[in-house]
């Protein structure tokens, strides 16, 4: 699963999370942010990779459900490509990490056929005041072509990042007490609650309805109806949106 989150300055950041497929090399490797504790809970005990994290950060991250494994913890698994530029030069050796946690059965993710309606959609995008995150529907590889700004996003290995399933989810944003060294206000996403999402599977939109009761319940789906609405085998992609205010 891949998460997109907003951040200070308008940009996004991504959290993705790894289950038994675990690539042997991940990054680059960022600084955790406080969405990072509340939005990871709900993948019981897993270990938590970042660059670091700001100091008034530190004891909440030590404190929470995650195991803290960041670049001063961990110290050999992390190492720098300097062909490249800081701070977009980290990387981390999964199998150097300390193993995670299992993945609780109440929050795994639903697989399974489409319902049925949706809208046809051939591309869709999210909007941050500085970072657009965009879905292009692919009949031949059944699948949403992700791009950064206008241009491909892709991987060392494999190329562009292909999603089977988008949901963009409108969640409540509000500041936290976390500034970066230019004293922009890092937003904290919250993920607990209920609210509006859009899912983006199989060349089709379907309105839904998400809800996580507590930090440690797994999010749900399902269509303004009720019904449950599952996901396309695959990697998901959720972006979570700021919703509007009033």
């Amino acid at each position: 699963m891949v998460y997109v989150e907003p951040v200070e300055g308008g940009l996004s950041r991504l959290a993705a999370v790894f289950s038994t497929d675990k690539p042997p090399v991940i990054g680059p490797v960022r600084s955790a942010r406080e969405t990072d504790l509340t939005l990871l809970d709900q993948f019981g005990n897993p270990t938590l990779a970042s660059s670091g994290a700001a100091p008034e950060l530190v004891a909440s991250v030590d404190s929470s459900s995650l195991q803290n494994a960041s670049a001063e913890r961990q110290p050999a698994a992390y190492y720098r490509d300097y062909s490249r530029e800081a701070p977009h030069n980290l990387f981390v050796h999964s199998d150097q990490l300390p193993a995670g946690g299992g993945w609780p059965s109440a929050s795994q993710l639903h697989f399974g056929p489409a319902p049925a309606g949706g809208t046809p959609t051939q591309y869709q995008e999210a909007r941050y005041p500085g970072a657009v995150v965009g879905f292009d529907w692919s009949p031949g590889q059944q699948r949403w072509l992700v791009s950064m700004d206008g241009a491909a996003y892709t991987v060392a290995d494999t190329g562009q990042l292909m999603a089977s399933t988008v949901v963009l989810q409108s969640v409540q944003v509000r500041d936290s007490a976390v500034s970066d060294v230019a004293g922009s206000v890092s937003p904290l996403a919250q993920t607990t609650g209920s609210g509006e999402a859009l899912v983006l599977r199989d060349g089709r939109a379907f309105p839904a309805v998400w809800s996580r009761p507590s930090p440690q319940a797994g999010t749900t789906y399902t269509t303004p109806t009720g019904s449950a609405l599952p996901f396309a085998p695959g990697q998901i992609w959720t972006v979570l949106i700021p919703a509007p205010l009033g």
